[in-house]
């Protein structure tokens, strides 16, 4: 008798998702992150039955909003983008958060960078760009694409060890994604944008912005005339910005399996599908179980590269 009262007196809980869901994106609208953060957004809604809001929080180098994503309560009502630079922030002592501080829900997208100059510069090549700046003195080029020591900061010192040059020789501006540094490259406040294509792909097509190389294996499938870092300059340097779908940790069972499920309906569907093609920006599937060994082999590769280039502390 005892048994049946508690059962019978015991509160009925919602299913979840029972009201709207908070997806943090890390980096500034605009942008690739904000891109992916918005279309999955978009689907999820579809997915779950609820509102997905999307709330872009930017500064220290990505470091706010991870944080924010870290810190929310994990009870699946606060999602977020995580971006390549959580296996690169602790590295520069930036925070304490890993890859390991969240629950992964799938890793979804890799883009391989570029390097993009303003339609004025006069540089017509990756090599004419690449000898000016080892004939000019020492801070004469400014970059920029995202945070200090993130993922396109590497990207630029890595291409610049690759070719014999001191990766400090071009100054990097640091700015809260690739959508400003673009917008901050054609206003003539910095030389040269490391990012991924895709994002520069507006002002590419408006004649503002000319893309002089990517540093992926194979070509750009939305830009085929650009060449890659091999074929350019011989450089045997590539890298590539990957995007996961992640909670804070400590998500109950079901509904970390439920949001799985949902970002896997969402990644395979054909508006996403075809919206990612459409953009160029790359598609990726690695499910949760297979995305940490993926991010700690990251983690591991960039330590590396980091230590290297000077930008570890």
């Amino acid at each position: 008798m005892m048994l049946a009262g508690a059962t019978a007196s015991a509160p009925a809980f919602a299913d979840y998702p029972d009201r709207p869901i908070q997806l943090v994106v890390p980096w500034g609208a605009g942008g690739g992150t904000d891109a992916v953060g918005r279309i999955f957004a978009t689907l999820l809604e579809k997915e779950l039955g609820q509102p997905v809001n999307v709330v872009n929080r930017t500064g220290g180098s990505g470091v706010v909003g991870h944080t924010a994503i870290s810190s929310a309560r994990p009870d699946g009502y606060t999602l977020g983008v995580m971006t390549v630079e959580i296996t690169m922030m602790h590295h520069q002592g930036l925070t304490p958060l890993t890859y390991e501080d969240y629950d992964v829900l799938a890793l979804v997208n890799a883009d391989p960078g570029g390097v993009m100059v303003s339609a004025d510069s006069g540089y017509e090549s990756l090599e004419d760009l690449l000898t000016a700046i080892k004939n000019e003195p020492a801070g004469t080029f400014k970059a920029s694409g995202t945070g200090q020591g993130g993922i396109w900061h590497v990207g630029l010192a890595g291409w610049l060890m690759s070719e014999g040059v001191d990766p400090n020789k071009v100054t990097w501006v640091p700015s809260q994604g690739a959508a400003p540094g673009l917008t901050d490259m054609v206003a003539g406040g910095v030389d040269i944008v490391t990012s991924s294509l895709p994002e520069g792909r507006a002002l590419i097509e408006a004649g503002k912005v000319t893309p002089l190389a990517t540093m992926g294996t194979e070509r750009s499938a939305i830009f085929p005339d650009t060449p890659t870092l091999s074929e350019a300059t011989s450089s045997d340097w590539t890298v590539a910005a990957w995007r996961a779908l992640v909670a804070p940790k400590g998500l109950p069972d079901d509904v970390k399996t439920k949001l799985e499920g949902a970002v896997e309906a969402a990644y395979n569907s054909d508006e996403f599908q075809s919206f990612m093609k459409d953009r160029g920006f790359g598609l990726m599937w690695q499910p949760s179980s297979d995305a940490a060994t993926f991010m700690g082999q990251s983690d591991e590769d960039f330590g590396k590269v980091m230590k290297e280039a000077g930008l570890v502390q």
